[in-house]
C-alpha cells in the first residue's frame, strides 16, 4: 500500500524550505534575546546570538554538551528515505559545531486518519538506521497528531572545549570549503511536482542521507576553526552568520560551487522553492557583485545570476562549510574527495572593511 503513497502530498513545504522565513525569524529571535537578558548564563558557551547551528553548554565532566533539535516536512515520497534524511539533517548540527552526536529523541507529527501506521513505521525505521550509522542511541521521543507529516530529532552531543567550532571563530585569510553539492531545495520541488528524474532523485537522497561525520573528522585534521552546515537558509545566509559572528568578510567564487544533477536545469526552468527566493531577498542587503553592483532579490538572466540563486537554495541535510587555513585547504579537499564527498574550495575570508560582507565573483 505504501508504495502508492506520495508523502510530499501531505506537507505544504518540503524539507528545510518549510522553515519560517529568515527575516521573520530574525525579528522573533531579537525579541527573545532581550527577554532573556537577565537569565543566568554562566554555563552557556554558545547561544543563538549569531545563529549558530546548535547551543553549547558547559558540562562538569570536561566535555561540553551540544544541544539541538530539527524537524522537517517530507521532500521525498519514500517514507524510509524521508526518515533517514530528517535524522541525518538533525544530527548535522552537532557535527557543524565540531562535536559528536550521542543521544536523540524522536519528534513525530503524523496523521493516523490520513495515512496507515505502516508509513510511520518506515519513517521511524529510516531515522533509526541513520542514527545507528552515526552511533547515536534513540532513547525516546514525542508524537503529535497532525494533518501535515513532519519528523525530526532532538539531539544531544559532546564536544571537546578545545575543538569547538562556532560562527564566532573564523579568521581572515582562511579558505571556504564546501563538502556537499547544492540543489536539494530545487530537486525537492521537482520531486513534489513529479518532474524529477529517477537519477536526480537518487543523487539527492544519497547526498541528504550522507552523514557529515567524515567531513567533520577531516576538518579537525586540517585545522578548521569554524563551520556551519548548509540547510534551510542557503549557503549565502549561513555564511552571513559566520561573517557577522567573526567580524570578517567573504568572497564566493560562484563557478566553483558543486551542484546536484539537474539542479541548474530545473532552476533555468524557474523551478525554485519559495524559501529559496526568500533567502535571496534576505541575503541581498549584505551581498554585492565584484564590481560593486548590489545583488538583486529577483533572479536575472545569465549563468552568474543562476549560480547566485543556487547559492541561496534552501538545503536540507546539506554539507558543511569549513573555514580552513589557506595552506591546508587543498589537502583538506583532497581528503574529503577521497572519502567520497564532492568537496570544493568555493571562496575565502578577509578582513572586514567598508565593502559588502559577501562578495560574489
Amino acid at each position: 500500500m505504501t508504495d502508492k503513497i506520495r508523502l510530499t502530498e501531505y506537507a505544504r513545504g518540503g524539507g528545510c524550505a518549510a522553515k519560517l522565513r529568515l527575516g521573520q525569524l530574525s525579528q522573533v529571535l531579537d525579541t527573545l534575546v532581550k527577554r532573556n537578558a537577565g537569565a543566568e548564563t554562566g554555563d552557556i558557551i554558545v547561544d543563538h546570538e549569531f545563529s549558530d547551528d546548535a547551543a553549547v553548554v558547559h558540562h562538569t565532566a570536561g566535555r561540553d554538551l551540544v544541544l539541538t533539535c530539527d524537524v522537517i516536512a517530507p521532500l521525498v515520497d519514500d517514507p524510509e528515505a524521508f526518515g533517514a534524511i530528517a535524522a541525518t539533517n538533525a544530527m548535522s548540527d552537532v557535527y557543524a559545531m565540531g562535536g559528536e552526536p550521542r543521544f536523540a529523541l524522536n519528534l513525530v507529527f503524523f496523521s493516523d486518519e490520513q495515512l496507515p501506521m505502516s508509513v510511520l513505521d518506515q519513517i521511524l525505521a529510516g531515522g533509526a538506521d541513520a542514527c545507528a550509522r552515526a552511533g547515536v542511541a534513540v532513547v525516546g521521543g514525542h508524537s503529535v497528531r497532525d494533518p501535515e507529516v513532519k519528523f525530526g530529532l532532538s539531539v544531544t552531543g559532546e564536544v571537546d572545549p578545545l575543538k569547538l567550532w562556532s560562527n564566532r571563530t573564523a579568521r581572515p585569510g582562511q579558505r571556504l570549503v564546501l563538502t556537499k553539492a547544492l540543489g536539494t531545495g530545487i530537486l525537492g520541488q521537482a520531486i513534489k511536482k513529479a518532474v524529477a528524474s529517477p537519477a536526480a532523485t537518487a543523487a539527492a537522497i544519497l547526498s541528504m542521507t550522507t552523514l557529515n561525520r567524515d567531513a567533520a573528522r577531516i576538518g579537525h585534521a586540517h585545522g578548521v576553526t569554524a563551520a556551519t552546515d548548509i540547510t534551510g537558509f542557503g549557503l549565502l545566509n549561513h555564511l552571513r552568520n559566520i561573517v557577522r559572528g567573526s567580524n570578517v568578510a567573504a568572497t564566493i567564487e560562484l563557478a566553483t560551487i558543486p551542484a546536484l544533477p539537474d539542479a541548474l536545469t530545473h532552476l533555468r526552468a524557474n523551478l525554485c522553492p519559495a524559501g529559496s527566493k526568500a533567502n535571496r531577498a534576505f541575503a541581498a542587503a549584505d551581498t554585492a557583485w565584484a564590481n560593486g553592483t548590489p545583488l538583486a532579490a529577483d533572479q536575472g538572466d545569465g549563468d552568474a545570476e543562476l549560480l547566485a540563486s543556487l547559492a541561496c537554495d534552501a538545503q536540507t541535510s546539506g554539507g558543511l562549510l569549513l573555514c580552513v587555513p589557506a595552506e591546508r585547504a587543498a589537502a583538506c579537499v583532497d581528503e574529503l574527495r577521497a572519502a567520497g564527498l564532492p568537496a570544493a574550495t568555493i571562496g575565502s575570508l578577509r578582513e572586514r572593511g567598508t565593502g559588502p560582507a559577501l562578495e560574489l565573483v
